[in-house]
């Protein structure tokens, strides 16, 4: 598997790992080094193992239930209700003999398109001529007449064994379709039947389901043909699965997909990411469902006991890693990442599930921390909040104790990362104390002005953090340069002698992690992708870090322009030598003077060439967003794991490190309005209510400004708008007056103005000029 188990691409998610034999149990599982998060395989597999054991007792109860018909009226009174009765009796299907897999692991993405996996001979699949169009006319006879046996006859041949789903979905019975690219699937079939099922009678219902259960119920005694994985295709779209009563039925199914070798689950990934959008979301919906309601039941005596299907969510969340890999090959992705989180996780202990990561990583114990993508950001904050205090209370409790062994009097300073400070000298004075200060970065941070009396309560660390980073961020600094077209800022790449106020950046997005300040920082999506490149700091100190895989999609969220020139020269379709007559060499200029750079050695006399051109534009991005700022970046680096060095790092997406950072950017004003305190002011005060109305009619622009102009920041906390602690006060000042900001207590101070309209030409002008003043 890749590094950290994850694919290359913009949203580098987690990687999907075969399940692997389970040969490790009865050792002690080492800890000295986690392994990477999500070749979850062998803990995914230990899983359905574990439940499979001394369980098995006869499913005849089960299946004679499925078999009973009910009669005629009956079972068309609730098409889409199934009911099972006895469900907690039913045994475990034998489990998919293991000594099949692979020994050799093939990673998702270094796989050919034609997967070298033992290619089986596909059997004779029987003839099954009905088409799409004959059965639509069979159904609607069927509604119309009453007489659904043309209908039943269809689904009891279609689902009656996996050679059977083949012949009637399969577009051409006698091609094999070993390819990743086609499943050889008839999707539109396939949708048909699916969508028309639910408005069939129940005992048609119950047939599928008996089929179903017969195929899962065949002793496996090789490797799965292609035809195989396509009947596990189109059984996993069946949408009866989002019914309860039929998860013991689905719970299989997910098992014997998610213990397959790693070969199949490649076809699999790619023919996953060929579905529509719909049908890709229904999928992983059902799957987060069947995750919660094993989790909290809604009717625990629905389920078997927990302990006897331990393993029936090890294997849906291995089936969703196969889906969230899809998704992630696909560009744009089919649904957002964040589709894939599951909120219910919100409610379990989720530290217990981080110690069990630690303790075990992917081995023979289950955590959801081996599979991150399903953990929301807020759960993910939480147990990095968590994790952080920990430490803190580790280092607090540490110095303690070496001051009273040392026979000298307890301080309650020494448990602070206390900063002291000049105004006057803000980044210089900030760089020694946090130099002189490194081992105590990760102790609760409270800073002091120099000659100012204040006790430190939040409001002077914002304020340190808000005036640090605009002066550090100033274009005349120089450390970073602002591009107008993205609004972003990026490292310059002037050469220089000390690189320390660039490890200051790090610590200080670092110390905001840590202590949950949200900064008003705009860096590209980019830099957070290299900020986990690696998510650990390497113990070999001469492994590059900051360096990450990146495309001309980077850099144009930097450098629109140029990374729309550099697209232009790939679909040229004229002679690049001749007419852009560029090598392969770069030019920047630096304090004036205009250096040249080498992408390749002698590259000044390396013409670009319609051969070589997509050489060229790698090298040149490379160059801009790795070679050229490595130092700069590198120092950026070390500096936010010196104070954010933690194994939950590697549980996150860089666009979810962001957020923690920036905040996001999806603003909710109704959520503000509710969670506002008032300070001489009631909600129902006539100034309060006409404040609502207009910022509620505010576009977005205006809104942000607002956010921005009264917290220093126009996001939102990873906790939402309620996070914020926003308060309105009453200025007892002249009408006349504009409105002021408190921005290092998210404080808005109104004055009682009398009429809508004044109020809306106050706050407009207010937070739309509020740029030099208005930080207090």
């Amino acid at each position: 598997m890749s590094e950290a188990g994850r694919v290359p691409s913009p949203a580098a998610p987690p990687e999907v790992a075969a399940a692997a034999p389970d040969d490790r149990k009865g050792k002690e599982p080492e800890r000295e080094k986690l392994p990477p998060i999500v070749s979850a395989g062998a803990g995914a597999t230990a899983g359905l193992d574990r439940g499979s054991k001394g369980q098995i007792s006869t499913f005849s109860s089960f299946i004679s239930t499925v078999n009973q018909k009910k009669e005629a009226a009956e079972n068309r009174s609730s098409p889409t209700h199934l009911v099972f009765p006895n469900i907690k009796n039913v045994r475990d299907l034998p489990p998919i003999c293991l000594d099949v897999r692979q020994k050799q692991r093939i990673s998702t993405e270094a796989s050919s398109s034609e997967m070298k996996a033992p290619v089986l001979p596909e059997p004779v699949l029987p003839n099954q001529p009905k088409t799409i169009k004959d059965f639509q006319e069979d159904t609607e006879k069927a509604k119309s007449s009453g007489d659904w046996k043309a209908v039943h006859d269809f689904y009891l041949t279609t689902f009656d064994s996996f050679p059977e789903l083949n012949a009637a979905f399969k577009k051409d019975a006698t091609t094999s379709f070993n390819t990743i690219e086609d499943s050889g699937i008839n999707a539109k079939f396939v949708n048909a039947v699916y969508d028309a099922l639910l408005n069939t009678p129940q005992d048609i219902q119950k047939t599928v389901l008996k089929g179903i259960i017969n195929s899962l119920l065949r002793e496996w005694k090789g490797p799965r043909t292609k035809d195989d994985l396509r009947a596990y295709f189109i059984l996993l779209q069946n949408p009866q699965f989002n019914n309860t009563s039929t998860y013991v039925i689905y719970a299989h199914l997910l098992r014997q997909i998610a213990t397959l070798v790693e070969a199949d689950h490649h076809f699999l990934v790619h023919w996953f990411k060929k579905l529509s959008q719909k049908r890709f979301k229904q999928l992983v919906e059902r799957l987060l469902q069947f995750i919660s309601l094993r989790l909290f039941p809604a009717k625990p005596e629905e389920f078997p006991p927990i302990t006897k299907c331990s393993w029936w969510i090890p294997s849906a969340s291995k089936v969703l890693s196969l889906l969230n890999t899809a998704n992630s090959l696909v560009h744009p992705p089919l649904i957002p990442y964040t589709d894939f989180y599951n909120s219910t996780l919100d409610h379990i202990d989720l530290m217990e599930e981080y110690h069990t990561w630690q303790s075990f990583g992917n081995s023979h114990r289950f955590s959801f921390c081996q599979y991150p993508f399903v953990i929301s950001i807020a759960a993910k904050k939480i147990i990095i909040q968590r994790d952080s205090e920990q430490q803190m209370i580790s280092i607090a409790r540490q110095s303690l104790v070496d001051k009273v062994s040392r026979r000298q009097r307890p301080d309650m300073n020494m448990l602070f990362l206390n900063m002291k400070v000049r105004r006057t000298h803000l980044v210089s004075d900030s760089l020694d104390e946090l130099t002189r200060k490194r081992a105590d970065l990760k102790k609760k941070l409270k800073v002091t002005f120099v000659g100012e009396a204040g006790l430190d309560m939040g409001g002077l660390t914002k304020e340190w953090f808000l005036l640090l980073i605009r002066q550090i961020f100033h274009p005349d600094y120089g450390m970073f340069t602002y591009h107008k077209d993205s609004h972003c800022h990026w490292f310059s790449s002037f050469k220089c002698d000390n690189y320390s106020e660039f490890r200051l950046v790090g610590i200080l997005m670092g110390l905001a992690v840590y202590n949950s300040i949200t900064l008003d920082i705009r860096f590209p999506p980019c830099c957070y992708k290299k900020l986990l490149s690696p998510p650990i700091i390497p113990s070999d100190q001469n492994t590059p870090v900051g360096i990450c895989s990146v495309t001309t999609d980077d850099l144009c969220q930097i450098m629109p322009e140029l990374a729309h020139g550099l697209s232009e020269l790939l679909s040229y379709e004229g002679n690049v030598e001749e007419d852009f007559y560029s090598t392969f060499q770069v030019f920047q200029e630096e304090f004036g003077i205009i250096k040249s750079y080498n992408l390749k050695p002698g590259g000044d006399k390396i013409p670009v060439t319609n051969q070589n051109r997509k050489e060229y534009v790698q090298l040149y991005v490379d160059f801009l967003l790795n070679k050229s700022i490595y130092k700069q970046f590198a120092a950026f680096y070390y500096g936010f794991h010196s104070v954010c060095a933690s194994n939950a790092l590697m549980l996150l997406r860089p666009e979810e490190v962001e957020i923690l950072v920036c905040g996001s950017p999806e603003l909710d004003m109704h959520a503000l309005q509710r969670s506002t305190q008032y300070d001489g002011y009631a909600k129902t005060d006539l100034t309060i209510r006409y404040f609502w109305d207009v910022v509620l009619g505010f576009p977005l622009d205006l809104q942000k400004k607002l956010l921005h102009f009264t917290t220093g920041s126009d996001r939102v906390p990873v906790g939402g708008m309620a996070d914020l602690n926003f308060k309105i006060s009453k200025n007892e000042t002249s009408t006349n007056w504009l409105p002021v900001a408190h921005t290092c207590f998210n404080q808005l101070c109104l004055p009682p103005y009398k009429s809508k309209k004044d109020l809306k030409q106050k706050l407009i002008i207010g937070i739309s000029n509020s740029e030099g003043f208005g930080l207090e």
